[in-house]
């Protein structure tokens, strides 16, 4: 019995695959974060100055690209479980870019009226689309590739670069802070952030053809020939993994809203406390945290090989079930950069527990032929559920005075997965990526237990 993935057999190719495939993951989330990052500058040239709602219509747009998630991970997913991860990457990034530039040539309000947020929205519909593809794909691309008993180190560069396109996209705002006002910012700067992107995907839709594919030439021939009936089969998932997929939903829902809560919204209030006497310094606070979060990742990875996964992992819910309360309650009252800093990194340093691991952790959950699709869709649909609604959730609890409720309800999110974590995960266990034959038996033992006992 022959396994389906191909299994590393050299640190210099596993970590030559890691970069390149992490590579355009940094493209990628640059894309999905300088929107974020530059929102309050663009935000006036696609609605009214004098329309109060706008900031939040903002991140409702933010928001919305996230339903597109769920579609993007069930197409991009079935395409890299049935050709290959390498291609499904590919065609992703190069449509990321390609909405990027979209947005970066995109007509203002006033040039064509309410067609301006059309286009905007889109844009970012189909960046949503190819988002949710990046990251199953990529997450399982990347634990495939990496060695065994390195896994957790190497797939932790996932993260790496997902925060380091957080981070690239505050180091283009700070750039620009420094050297132009914020009339000209506004005017065309975030212009240019978006195209940075777009240009950038050129060199990494090259470095992506010529990493190795990690389907075995036999699985994509059979795939092919039409012999592999169940490969990204949406059936199979949901007939015969429906147990993995509810589980890879319940280990992302209170990781992804303790990391949009975290890293997206903490990035925000640090810089409106210091929007109005220095924007410099909320820029250079956020730029510093977020490179601390991303430098955390492999040390993250490397200690999950150490002490196992669920470690990290209760780490994370319990911190961030204490936490996050102190982080959104002070963080606003903050006028000392140095607290400001120090209450961002303490977040940083909970969050790093569920970062570091969490896309190997999912892709251990699924055999090869459904892996892509069961990774990206069970993520997908808790990020677009708790994930990406929670700036929005957060604006529209900042503008009724109810904080103290959106505090509530992201406690309570992380606390459904800490027990998740605790009584659902073992430390010590077979897996489909470490040991495929092992799970193969024990899958073929079940069904012929279920086909006895009918």
């Amino acid at each position: 019995m022959s396994t389906t993935t191909t299994i590393p057999t050299s640190l210099r190719r596993s970590i030559s695959n890691t970069l390149k495939g992490s590579a355009g993951n940094l493209v990628e989330w640059y894309d999905v974060y300088v929107y974020s990052v530059f929102a309050v500058y663009f935000e006036s040239q696609f609605f009214s100055s004098d329309d109060k709602n706008s900031t939040i219509y903002v991140w409702a747009i933010f928001a919305v690209t996230f339903l597109m998630r769920p579609i993007g991970s069930w197409f991009f997913g079935r395409f890299a479980d049935r050709y290959g991860r390498r291609l499904s990457l590919t065609v992703s990034v190069s449509l990321m870019a390609f909405c990027s530039l979209v947005i970066a040539f995109a007509p203002t309000a006033e040039a064509i009226g309410a067609g301006a947020v059309v286009i905007l929205v889109f844009a970012r519909l189909v960046q949503g689309f190819a988002t949710g593809g990046e990251y199953g794909t990529s997450a399982t691309y990347m634990s495939e590739a990496a060695m065994p008993g390195r896994r957790g180190f190497l797939s932790s560069f996932h993260y790496v670069t997902l925060v380091g396109g957080h981070v690239l996209a505050q180091t283009t705002l700070l750039v620009m802070v420094l050297t132009l006002d914020e009339e000209a910012i506004t005017a065309w700067g975030w212009r240019v952030a978006f195209a940075i992107g777009g240009v950038a995907a050129v060199a990494v839709f090259w470095m992506r053809r010529t990493m190795d594919e990690s389907l075995e030439k036999h699985v994509l021939a059979d795939n092919k020939a039409g012999r592999s009936k169940d490969s990204g089969s949406m059936r199979d998932l949901l007939v015969n993994n429906w147990r993995p997929l509810l589980l890879c939903f319940a280990v992302t829902a209170g990781g992804t809203v303790a990391f949009y809560t975290y890293s997206v919204t903490g990035p925000n209030i640090v810089k409106t406390a210091f929007s109005g006497g220095d924007v410099v310094t909320g820029t250079v606070i956020n730029l510093i945290a977020l490179t601390a979060l991303m430098l955390m990742q492999p040390l993250g990875g490397w200690l999950s090989d150490k002490v196992g996964r669920k470690t990290l992992l209760v780490f994370f819910g319990v911190g961030g079930v204490l936490y996050t309360w102190f982080l959104i309650t002070m963080l606003p009252q903050q006028t000392n950069e140095f607290a400001a800093f120090a209450i961002l990194l303490g977040g940083f340093v909970i969050l790093t527990g569920y970062t570091s691991i969490n896309a190997l952790v999912k892709a251990q959950l699924f055999p090869t032929h459904v892996r892509a699709l069961g990774v990206g869709l069970g993520y997908a649909l808790a990020n677009s559920l708790f994930g990406g609604t929670a700036p929005l959730l957060y604006a529209g609890a900042q503008s009724t005075e109810q904080v103290p409720m959106f505090i509530v309800y992201v406690t309570l999110i992380i606390a459904v997965s800490l027990a998740v974590y605790i009584f659902a995960l073992r430390n010590k266990a077979p897996n489909w990526l470490d040991d495929e034959l092992v799970m193969k038996e024990a899958a073929h033992k079940r069904t012929r237990e279920t086909v006895a006992s009918r």
